[in-house]
């Protein structure tokens, strides 16, 4: 299975004592699928999966399953910096029915270009999923270098790259390396249109968590070469993806979504809501976009 168009790197909702809100996830869901995003990446950066217990983790992972319903792919976060651990949880979800896995590379060990192929080999090995690596060095501390990355894309079940590096030169050293069926997808929502440029395949989104139709349209106009249709999405939503990085990801976009009444402004320690000043803007953002116009009109259809 490939990996193409927009993926939703989906919230997981709080309820305020702390747990999972699992009737609004499965709302969320329907709401990803009902707006047309081609796949669904839950327990990522933006699930908040480092405060997840593994029974959460997998909860979370089932439920996205069953509201999807074969719909559209699910593709499962499962990653870390203990291999044996990353593999049992790779086999567990395998066993749940994920479509693929998404696995960001190991954090605060920081191995070098063999350990983080020799990481990836044995994930690969002890699964028949997909593969998706996830290089995110801002946040591990360690960057996947497009070597390593050609490396692994001659293993059969690595199928693609989340790349948040932010820098585009080296997605292009990436996309040079890799064959033509490896999906190099942007982990930066201002970055998927000049991605869809140098042969890029879609995007993992944040922004879709708020505007779903809209990400979705942007990556149908990239996928299929409508530069001009996808830069005018692009340029128009372009301060909702910036925003949503006003404060550390998934700060800003649970508020907005908080917002736009589609969950509890919850988070779990060590994220905290944010500042006052920056909640006003992201509120003014919204109403920019007239993003919460119109939810407020779909609820009071939904109402009648």
């Amino acid at each position: 299975m490939r990996f193409e168009g927009c993926g939703t790197a989906i919230v997981t909702p709080f309820r305020k004592d702390f747990s999972v809100d699992e009737e609004n996830l499965r709302k969320l869901v329907r709401r990803q699928i009902n707006g047309g995003v081609h796949f669904l990446v839950p327990c990522g950066t933006t699930g908040e999966n480092p405060t997840l217990t593994h029974a959460e983790h997998l909860r979370v992972v089932e439920i996205t399953i069953e509201e999807a319903n074969g719909r559209v792919p699910v593709l499962a976060g499962a990653g870390g910096y203990n291999t044996a651990e990353v593999i049992g949880l790779a086999r567990e979800l395998e066993a749940m029915g994920v479509d693929g896995l998404l696995s960001v590379t190991p954090y605060y060990n920081k191995p070098t270009q063999e350990g983080l192929y020799q990481h990836y080999t044995a994930i690969a090995m002890a699964t028949r999923l997909p593969i998706v690596l996830y290089n995110v060095p801002g946040r591990c501390g360690t960057n996947l270098e497009p070597a390593t990355v050609a490396r692994l894309a001659r293993i059969e079940n690595i199928v693609g790259l989340k790349e948040a590096s932010g820098n585009i030169g080296q997605m292009a050293a990436v996309l040079n390396a890799v064959p033509d069926n490896f999906s190099v997808l942007a982990g930066d929502d201002s970055v998927a249109l000049p991605l869809f440029a140098l042969g890029g395949k879609g995007v993992i989104s944040v922004a879709a968590n708020e505007a779903p139709r809209e990400m979705a349209q942007l990556c149908d106009c990239g996928l299929a070469g409508d530069f001009a249709g996808a830069r005018a999405i692009h340029r128009k939503y372009l301060p909702l993806m910036e925003i949503n990085f006003v404060e550390s990801n998934p700060i800003p976009v649970k508020a907005a979504m908080s917002l736009m009444g589609l969950l509890e402004p919850v988070w779990r320690l060590p994220m905290v809501a944010p500042k006052a000043e920056n909640l006003q803007k992201i509120r003014a953002v919204l109403e920019s976009l007239e993003i919460l116009e119109r939810v407020n009109v779909a609820a009071a259809s939904a109402a009648n």
